[in-house]
């Protein structure tokens, strides 16, 4: 009986893995991974300090930008401590406490993130679509609400589901598939019933992805409606082209996404080095190369890190 109830003790410890059966050179994987995360740090950080520093710079679109960067610094922190002591240390060890506080950033910073690619897409609909008010509808005091709704949401969407988990006994070898709590991945281990915890998974998923992706893909038809309507093909190249980094965001954050998800519910037979590689992609891919994007396509952010990096 004793050894029942540790059995189902939900004070559980869970195991992480690096890159499946590429152990041996772990120490040569870090490397380009600890490359990335230095890469996602500064340059994430680089477009936060730019944009607080530059009075030219304080415009709504540069603020959305910040949010961007912010959200991408918290996926980029809450992830980096696990998966290099795995990759350096090998340890692949972490209390349940702990894995709720990372899912709660992880996915929490999720949610933000998409809520800020949806405000940067009506940022974009109202530059194109109604220039003459953009100034009028954009205030500061929208742009400062839109934040904290953001923030409140994922506060909303997250509690119920780390009050739930906590409920939840582990009665086996707690193998996760990644080196790092994903709440997909951790919920499968539990021998108790996972029905309420997938449908407050899901109903967060809807509530916060299943709402943004439709408001983006709206905003981007009626812009495109409204650039088809513009008679020169110059000034309509000029309207798309003011829409390129944001579309970049949007791809690099959204197809990971999915592509993890569906990996995880329908790639049972997929070998284990593609959940790794799918979920490090997931994570990675929007902090390294949001910076780089927003850097090389909006002339007037180039122009003032060069200006701050030659003045140095």
């Amino acid at each position: 009986m004793e050894n029942s109830r540790n059995l189902t003790s939900p004070f559980s410890t869970f195991h992480l893995i690096g890159i499946p059966a590429l152990e041996e050179i772990h120490g040569w994987i870090s490397i380009p991974f600890f490359c990335l995360y230095v890469i996602a740090l500064l340059g994430n950080s680089m477009i936060l300090f730019v944009i607080i520093r530059e009075q030219s710079l304080h415009e709504p679109m540069y603020y959305f930008l910040s949010m961007l960067s912010a959200s991408d610094l918290g996926l980029t922190i809450s992830t980096m401590s696990t998966t290099l002591s795995v990759l350096w240390f090998d340890a692949r060890e972490i209390s349940l406490d702990g894995c709720i506080v990372q899912m709660f950033f992880l996915h929490g910073f999720t949610f933000v993130e998409s809520g800020v690619l949806v405000a940067m897409a009506f940022d974009r609909f109202v530059a194109i679509c109604d220039p003459l008010r953009y100034t009028t509808i954009l205030t500061n005091a929208r742009i400062t609400q839109l934040g904290v709704a953001m923030v409140i949401r994922m506060i909303v969407l997250m509690l119920p589901l780390v009050l739930i988990f906590k409920k939840l006994s582990f009665c086996g070898p707690n193998n996760l598939s990644h080196s790092y709590c994903y709440y997909p991945d951790v919920i499968r281990l539990s021998c108790s019933d996972t029905k309420v915890s997938s449908m407050c998974g899901l109903a967060a998923l809807i509530l916060s992805t299943g709402i943004d992706t439709p408001c983006i893909v709206l905003s981007y038809i009626l812009i495109i409606r409204s650039v088809l309507s513009i008679a020169s093909p110059k000034e309509q190249h000029k309207a798309f082209s003011t829409c390129s980094s944001h579309i970049g965001a949007v791809a690099i954050f959204y197809i990971p996404m999915i592509s993890l998800s569906l990996v995880h519910r329908y790639g049972q037979l997929t070998p284990k080095i593609m959940h790794t590689m799918m979920a490090n992609i997931y994570l990675m891919l929007p902090p390294v190369l949001n910076p780089i994007i927003y850097s090389v396509k909006t002339a007037q952010l180039r122009k003032v890190v060069a200006k701050l990096l030659l003045a140095k």
